[in-house]
């Protein structure tokens, strides 16, 4: 009676929790930088950032193309994350003043010469777009929908131009030299202050046209002239990029009175239409979640009441050779297996990988990481890594005293260098090939210094410091004795293959989070923002689960046709999953992406690898963990003749 009742108490508990979880991106928003207000006349500083590609994935800086430049071109600083991602902040040469419009500014004359129509046509030709930022807002062009009551889609930056065909003639290229911007202002009625809250623009390819010779400041426009209300409001005579072309750059700046607060200035760029497909995915991993529970809860209901308390009084023969199995293995089951210090080092990276997920998903729930703080979600990774070394060195050194292990700091050498030192690899490789195409992607010496400082002056030192603390507490002690002489293990039967029981235990844990997965490759991928981390905690703690019960549910039927060879198969079960990740991965880049280029493509794969290699460490750990603790507890429960 108690229970039941406890478990009424619990469920609207759980679903509070659950709906916490779900709305904390949107009720507790805790911005990245405090609000700033601006009085009418105020000038208001316009920055210019990398250029994008979905086709190329390579950013290169604003300035790599002859856009118009300001007298002179400051750098702003940016943290580590920022660096990573390949953000190069720079100072625009566009003038904003407060509140106070300003139509068909000429911003700079430029005649093109063979090498800067070559760049144009590149860029056009790659689909690059242009990013520019106002008050930590970044710019958007706002796309309406087929359904045009919906509210329209804000897409990142805009295209510096586009391909076009004319009658008879060869592909052409136009590029957007008219930029008709639109800055949206929430106004304070006692203070006559306003702030920011909106920054679109609406890009034309205008062939401008002007009376006699150029006089830089004083020509004026026949096809965009305030003075006789001729404004750009289409693309019907276009800006061709040829050589030897002359292109005049001007724009224009219109100011809205919005009634967005700016505490919620970001919820049109975040604005989830998809939610439904969000709940599906929840929905989709929940069965699978209650189907491997029931399975778990009908073994431990055998085993550890059926079979440990009336272990000699058992009632079929049948059931006598099924309930057997595992009891007899019981003098080799935790004997230590081979390559038992990689088992090791790999529990102890896992550590650390979970750490830093679990700590970086907290912070991301509660508001911390909102896009606003630029390269956050990196910065704060990158350190929450380095700092969970304490974890990883003192988990890989517990289980190694475990298996009567005594040189405790080569494994807290291993575990502070192998994995860092691959994924490292990887890393240097395919950042040699973004310095190849000059694309300002790649990571600076500076930088990559200041990674290396943390890695060998603060986690490598962590890792030491966890294994000394782990070495010198009690080993752990098995609860059955383990034979000296190992003991045979019979045929087994060809679905208890190992290859075959661990491809087969990857499926489950991939099938729990891969909808979820399509949304993070298309926010990394297709430069998109993701901040729904409500749900991807879910996910993420879904995720837990089936990795934890599928590993028991196939350790147990193992253990039962009499093999004790647990240990690494535990760890390979779950994380056998990234092999899915990575499965999928290639099929999203065939079917989603429009990547020609080969170093584009290398670099896809070689991040991709890099993501399924951490995916395989953790889900790994997650695995081992579960398995580990299930062997202890069913034998720890019987007692041995």
């Amino acid at each position: 009676m108690e229970s039941s009742g406890s478990r009424i108490f619990l469920a609207p508990t759980f679903l509070a929790i659950l709906l916490l979880l779900i709305t904390g991106a949107c009720s507790f928003y805790l911005p990245g930088v405090a609000p700033e207000d601006f009085r009418q006349g105020d000038e208001l500083k316009v920055k210019v950032n990398k250029l994008t590609s979905t086709k190329t994935q390579l950013p290169y800086t604003y300035y790599s193309l002859p856009f118009c430049r300001p007298e002179k071109i400051i750098d702003s600083t940016e943290n580590l994350g920022e660096v990573l991602r390949g953000d190069r902040i720079e100072n625009a040469p566009y003038v904003f003043k407060m509140r106070e419009t300003r139509m068909c500014n000429i911003a700079c004359r430029l005649t093109l010469d063979a090498k800067t129509t070559k760049q144009f046509k590149e860029k056009i030709n790659d689909e690059y777009r242009v990013n520019m930022i106002l008050d930590n807002l970044p710019l958007v062009f706002p796309a309406r929908r087929l359904d045009q009551e919906s509210p329209p889609i804000y897409q990142l930056g805009y295209y510096v131009g586009v391909k076009g065909q004319s009658a008879g003639k060869d592909e052409r290229y136009y590029i957007y030299n008219h930029l008709s911007f639109t800055v949206k202002y929430h106004k304070d009625v006692q203070t006559d202050t306003a702030r920011i809250v909106g920054f679109e623009v609406r890009p034309y390819s205008v062939k401008h046209e002007y009376e006699g010779k150029w006089d830089e400041g004083n020509t004026r426009l026949s096809t965009c002239d305030p003075h006789t209300k001729q404004t750009v409001v289409n693309s019907n005579s276009p800006q061709e990029v040829e050589e030897g072309k002359e292109i005049i750059f001007t724009y224009d700046v219109d100011f809205k009175e919005s009634d967005v607060k700016w505490a919620s200035r970001w919820d049109a760029y975040l604005l989830m239409n998809d939610d439904q497909i969000h709940w599906f995915s929840i929905v989709n991993s929940l069965m699978i979640v209650l189907f491997l529970s029931g399975m778990v809860a009908m073994i431990m209901l055998r085993t550890l009441y059926r079979d440990i308390s009336k272990y000699n009084e058992l009632e079929t023969q049948e059931e006598a050779q099924e309930e057997t199995g595992w009891k007899l293995v019981h003098g080799d089951v935790f004997r230590p297996p081979q390559n038992s210090d990689l088992l090791c080092v790999y529990v102890g990276t896992g550590v650390q990988f979970f750490g830093m997920i679990l700590v970086t998903m907290i912070f991301a729930v509660l508001g911390f990481l909102s896009p606003s703080n630029r390269g956050g979600l990196m910065t704060a990774l990158l350190l929450l890594w380095v700092f969970m070394g304490l974890f990883a060195g003192y988990s890989a050194s517990r289980i190694y005293k475990m298996f009567k292990g005594t040189e405790w700091k080569r494994i807290a050498f291993r575990t502070a260098v192998m994995f860092p030192a691959i994924v490292s690899s990887i890393f240097f490789v395919l950042n040699a090939l973004i310095w190849g195409q000059k694309s300002s992607g790649a990571v600076p010496f500076g930088t990559m210094f200041a990674l290396i400082f943390l890695w060998f002056g603060i986690s490598v030192p962590l890792v030491f410091v966890g294994s000394y603390v782990g070495f010198k507490k009690p080993a752990i002690e098995d609860p059955v004795k383990t034979n000296k002489i190992p003991r045979q293990i019979p045929e087994q039967a060809w679905y208890m293959n190992p290859i075959f029981s661990i491809l087969i235990g990857g499926i489950l844990p991939f099938g729990a989070v891969f909808i979820e997965l399509f949304f993070i490759l298309t926010s990394i991928w297709l430069n998109q923002f993701y901040y729904i981390f409500g749900f991807l905690f879910l996910v993420f703690v879904i995720l837990i689960i089936t990795c934890a019960e599928i590993t028991i549910v196939l350790c147990y039927f193992q253990l039962c046709s009499e093999d004790y060879l647990w240990w690494w198969r535990s760890y390979l079960t779950s994380g056998s999953s990234a092999l899915y990740l990575f499965l999928y991965a290639t099929f999203y880049f065939f079917t989603k992406l429009e990547i020609t280029k080969l170093v584009s493509g290398l670099l896809y794969f070689g991040y991709m690898l890099i993501a399924s290699y951490a995916f395989f460490v953790l889900t790994g750990t997650i695995g081992f963990y579960a398995c580990f603790w299930f062997t202890r507890l069913i034998y720890s429960s019987v007692k041995i003749d």
